[in-house]
């Protein structure tokens, strides 16, 4: 194996793999040998973990691993012991990052922009809706146009059980001055979509865009997100269910923001530049200061400068 792959490797901190059934009983014991905490998983013959490992084994023959040492796990005993094959493809490990498995992906919107909702999004994938979602051009909508994502967002709507979850500005404030922590708000966000999504598919696996402590998300998840298992990834947009996700995340954040404008007679930019803060001060001389609370996420720096005339 190549250096370059070997260093790749190193940073896959999840892999999974179909096994054959003949290769439970084994697994099981060489696991408990190895001082392996064992526990009962729902959908699963048994998850185990020591150190940072854990494993997973489903009842669909799926096995899932997961943590910092998922690299030494494969190369030391999954295939020199239980499958007595070297070198299974470290191609196809490395590559699990990006993996063709059915899924949920999940992104969201507008965390950025001063004006407009927080979106989120989820969006369920088969490896055959995986492959006519790339051959359209989905990728990370931080690639792709505004014109271009509205036109992907219907397609997704159409070829994909999805579920999209909207906080408006005024909610927003309400829930950033109640929890006064975004990333717990994402992660109530994101639980509520990775919940719709389930209540339509069957899905064991759920990837998301790394924001913050993984603890967040599973605290907010109810009875059927907390029997799956969530990967959080850095840069996870390059997942092409994640992309899918923040193209329909995307368009809505969008979708609402144009909407918003025409309501107030004023074109309200994206992001938070000295042309939003100029907007906000258009929009406090038209409507008044109470106006933000409708349209803006107040605890962004942006408000301290309008009203005070900071730079």
């Amino acid at each position: 194996m190549k250096i370059a792959e070997m260093e790749k490797l190193k940073q896959v901190t999840t892999y999974s793999i179909q096994l054959n059934p003949n290769f439970f009983p084994q697994l099981r014991r060489d696991l408990e040998q190895k001082g392996f905490l064992l526990k009962k998983t729902p959908y699963a013959f048994f998850s185990a973990t020591k150190n940072k490992l854990n494993i997973t084994l489903y009842k669909s023959g799926k096995l899932l691993l997961q943590g910092k040492d998922t690299p030494e796990f494969i190369e030391y005993y999954l295939e020199p012991v239980l499958l007595k094959k070297i070198n299974l493809g470290y191609s196809d490990i490395i590559n699990d990052l990006e993996s063709h498995e059915a899924r949920i992906g999940v992104d969201e919107s507008g965390k950025g922009d001063y004006f407009g909702p927080l979106v989120i999004a989820g969006v369920y994938i088969t490896p055959e809706i995986e492959k006519k979602l790339v051959e359209i051009g989905v990728k990370d909508s931080k690639c792709i146009s505004d014109k271009k994502i509205m036109v992907l967002r219907e397609k997704i709507i159409e070829m994909c059980p999805y579920s999209v979850v909207v906080i408006g500005p005024q909610r927003y404030n309400q829930l950033y001055d109640k929890i006064g922590n975004l990333n717990r708000m994402l992660a109530w966000g994101h639980a509520r979509v990775i919940e719709n999504v389930l209540s339509k598919v069957n899905c064991d696996r759920v990837i998301i865009d790394k924001f913050g402590n993984n603890k967040f998300i599973l605290d907010a998840l109810m009875k059927r997100g907390k029997k799956i298992p969530v990967v959080q990834k850095v840069r996870a947009e390059s997942d092409c269910a994640v992309a899918a996700a923040s193209v329909l995340a995307r368009g809505e954040f969008l979708r609402r923001l144009a909407k918003l404008s025409k309501e107030l007679g004023i074109k309200l930019p994206k992001g938070a530049s000295k042309i939003v803060e100029q907007s906000a001060q258009d929009l406090i001389t038209k409507k008044g200061f109470e106006i933000l609370q409708s349209t803006a996420k107040i605890h962004f720096k942006t408000t301290k400068k309008v009203i005070l005339g900071i730079d």
